[in-house]
């Protein structure tokens, strides 16, 4: 989902989309118990400090128990010295995630992300139903919701569907071009 994100946010003129990902925190005998994917050793780890750099956010994440996963808390967590001078006030951010089955938190974890781009000041730009009629469907399993986009991902076997991955596309297209709308027309102070 995430590549498909950036490829969203990469189709919009003079937009360029970077992918990373947070530091791991789980040790490799805890991550085969729960057998976690490899992670992508193209796509490099991010800083906090480098969150500064971008105009906008997209950050997506699996949820545990209705919530942002423990690596990507404590990639927040690390983020105090942006917040104590708001650095990151006024940048657009959205959210996109996967969780296991229906019930696995869908929109709580979307809810739960939140405070972490309010207490920056960040703007969150929710999906809304921009995604038009793919909001709506009925006919097959779908994850997200006018939150932003998601999945389901079982036990990490089930692959995003064809519409999930079009919702995520969608997601990170909408959340650049308002990006790149603020960035043209910047807050007075």
């Amino acid at each position: 989902m995430a590549r498909e994100v950036q490829r969203g946010a990469n189709s919009v003129h003079g937009v360029e989309a970077t992918l990373w990902q947070v530091p791991e925190t789980l040790s490799d005998v805890i991550l085969k118990k729960m057998k976690a994917p490899p992670k992508a050793d193209e796509v490099p780890e991010i800083r906090p400090e480098q969150l500064m750099d971008a105009d906008g956010f997209l950050f997506g994440f699996p949820s545990r128990f209705g919530v942002m996963a423990a690596q990507f808390k404590a990639f927040f967590d690390a983020t105090t010295e942006l917040w104590e001078c708001q650095a990151l006030a006024g940048k657009p951010a959205g959210i996109f995630w996967s969780t296991g089955f229906h019930g696995g938190g869908q929109e709580l974890t979307a809810l739960t992300a939140i405070t972490q781009l309010a207490h920056h000041g960040m703007i969150f730009v929710p999906l809304g139903y921009t995604f038009g009629r793919g909001m709506f469907e009925m006919n097959e399993v779908k994850g997200g919701s006018s939150y932003g986009a998601g999945t389901f991902a079982a036990d990490g076997s089930r692959e995003p569907t064809e519409l999930e991955l079009q919702q995520a596309f969608h997601q990170g297209k909408y959340v650049a071009e308002i990006a790149k709308k603020l960035k043209n027309k910047p807050l007075s102070a």
